[in-house]
């Protein structure tokens, strides 16, 4: 009897994320799995994919996402989505949702707004409450229509609001009767498919605050109270940690992180391992500490952060700064209150009296987001002709022709433009040789941090899968195929506990994308294109992804040639699994 399959992808170079070698094969897909790669099958499918000279390679795994509002209007997680990821983690950072009681949603809203930059406008109009705890959540996102798949962590944040109340899981550590309730909530929680916690822990002077200014709950978070959630995951033997922290002091945040490995023993995904242009000591200190707590036997992964996006801002949203004291006062609020602190004397004397200062801390958090502010561009004056004669001149530059300061400059044409003027960090370049160091040097590094949903108006991280392949593979030769396909896809998944994805294998599902690396681009340049597709007539910065033939998740297309098919076969995958959400569902 001839056999029928759904989709026949002819002709094609299999990359199978396994860093086995490359092949021409064919793969044939049905009820959501791959059936065959590579051998002959005497068979019809409903459509065939002609693939020769393209690559066919398994769907890219997104771990550090903030989709948590917009995959409720965003099926397909764009940017990501876009880019040929068909997997995402959500609830980073401790950030989300879930558990909330009902009189702290609005509060919820509002600190995503601030600390993650997603618009207010968004959230409101395009995310329906029809949950309180963790199992009413996770059903909630079962029911909504999924373009990607996605696991979700327990938002620890969220989690310690919900059993402690703000202020107090803002002042004090918890009881034990606290701790107790928090662990039997993540248990519950996990039950219903969590696929661990996270925290966010970047101490009182927070590079990513609260709405009031406040550093985040977690971001003061005891010790004890983390590792009493770590003991949940290590008696269930499931489940793992991710933690964005400072290392302002080096060894003290890295043997906290060998306590927790210690106490959970589960993976964790440490957050973040950042290369510098011109000094490799930064990202290899990283590198050689990761080698030996793994020596150790201590399961914790590297992220690295590999995009090159620019960062294009106004302070009208702008939140990076927020690790400044004396930034986060001015920058804290809302417009109307901005506009009147930036014309105060004294608020502005102590933004540029901190900055003098030579806090290394704060100038290296310039640096890194945005650009250092005497080198910032102007790029935009809202439109007002009497100050176009700005445009594409530096801060450092007009510093110099009117006998300011940079940020005296910065803020009085933001003042002067509604908090609309438009500053660009230029594109300095980025090193080569230690990105690609980064990933061939260790077997625990991964790609990636896109922040993808969060600071919608600033960058547009989700296009890192594109920019990896074009830049490491193609255009410097520096990372193999074979070796970018592990790390965008099984080595992540691994790391997450995703079931049967991440390489393309018989019976696994059917997550592929099938693109043209000679023709890999992302549109919008440095920085973006702006678009104006959110809830509530919201804009964000996009960059389009050029040279993807097919993008399929769970053997459907979701995307062809670059256009939406409108197939929402995406899942929660409850432990990673598509088969506990069918037990689940059932």
């Amino acid at each position: 009897m001839t056999e029928k399959y759904d989709i026949h992808i002819k002709g094609g170079t299999v990359v199978d994320g396994t860093r086995a070698p490359r092949q021409v094969a064919d793969v044939w897909v049905k009820d959501g799995k791959i059936a065959r790669i590579g051998e002959d099958a005497e068979g019809t499918a409903t459509q065939v994919i002609e693939a020769e000279g393209l690559v066919v390679c398994p769907g890219f795994v997104d771990l550090h996402t903030h989709y948590d509002a917009q995959i409720r209007w965003d099926p397909y997680c764009t940017i990501s989505g876009w880019h040929g990821v068909t997997s995402v983690v959500l609830g980073n950072c401790g950030f989300g949702f879930a558990p909330v009681k009902p009189e702290y949603q609005e509060r919820s809203v509002l600190t995503m707004v601030r600390t993650e930059a997603i618009p207010y406008d968004c959230i409101k109009e395009g995310m329906k409450w029809d949950w309180e705890t963790i199992p009413e959540y996770l059903d909630s996102l079962a029911r909504a229509p999924l373009g990607v798949n996605c696991i979700q962590y327990m938002p620890t944040a969220s989690l310690m609001t919900y059993v402690m109340g703000l202020e107090a899981a803002k002042t004090r550590v918890a009881t034990k009767e606290e701790q107790k309730e928090m662990q039997r909530l993540l248990n519950e929680g996990m039950d219903a498919g969590l696929c661990g916690f996270s925290i966010q822990r970047l101490g009182e002077n927070s590079t990513q605050a609260d709405y009031d200014g406040t550093p985040m709950v977690t971001d003061t978070m005891c010790d004890e109270d983390i590792f009493c959630l770590a003991e949940v995951l290590r008696e269930r033997n499931e489940g793992f940690i991710q933690v964005t922290q400072s290392t302002g002091n080096m060894r003290s945040d890295l043997n906290f992180l060998e306590k927790l490995a210690d106490v959970a023993r589960r993976p964790i995904l440490h957050n973040a391992i950042v290369p510098t242009r011109n000094n490799p000591q930064p990202h290899q200190r990283s590198m050689a500490w990761l080698d030996r707590v793994r020596e150790k036997g201590l399961p914790i992964y590297g992220q690295c952060g590999t995009g090159r996006t620019g960062f294009a801002f106004t302070l009208e949203h702008w939140n990076l700064y927020d690790a400044s004291p004396a930034w986060r006062n001015l920058t804290t609020g809302t417009k109307e209150e901005k506009m009147v602190k930036m014309k105060d004397t004294t608020l502005r004397a102590n933004v540029i009296a901190e900055t003098e200062e030579a806090d290394k801390r704060l100038q290296v958090i310039q640096a890194g987001v945005g650009g250092a502010i005497p080198k910032l561009v102007v790029t935009g004056v809202n439109k007002q002709p009497e100050l176009e004669h700005y445009q594409g001149k530096s801060l450092g530059q007009i510093a110099q022709e009117e006998n300011k300061h940079p940020i005296e400059v910065m803020l009085d044409l933001s003042a002067q433009a509604d908090l609309n003027a438009e500053f660009t960090g230029p594109d300095r370049g980025s090193n080569a040789d230690f990105m690609a160091e980064m990933m061939n040097d260790s077997d625990y590094t991964i790609p990636g941090i896109s922040d993808g949903g969060a600071h919608t108006k600033f960058f547009t991280g989700g296009a890192y899968t594109t920019d990896f392949l074009r830049w490491l593979v193609r255009d410097e030769a520096k990372v193999t195929l074979e070796e970018a396909h592990f790390r965008l896809s099984a080595l992540p998944a691994k790391a997450a506990g995703f079931k049967d994805r991440g390489t393309l294998k018989q019976g696994a599902w059917a997550d592929i994308v099938v693109y043209d690396l000679d023709k890999l681009d992302s549109s919008g340049g440095w920085v973006g294109d702006i678009a104006y597709d959110l809830p509530g007539g919201e804009w964000r910065r996009i960059q389009k992804a050029i040279g993807y033939r097919a993008i399929m998740v769970n053997g459907v297309v979701t995307f062809e040639n670059g256009e939406c098919t409108g197939a929402v076969p995406g899942k929660l995958l409850r432990k990673g699994s598509a088969e506990k959400a069918a037990e689940k569902a059932a």
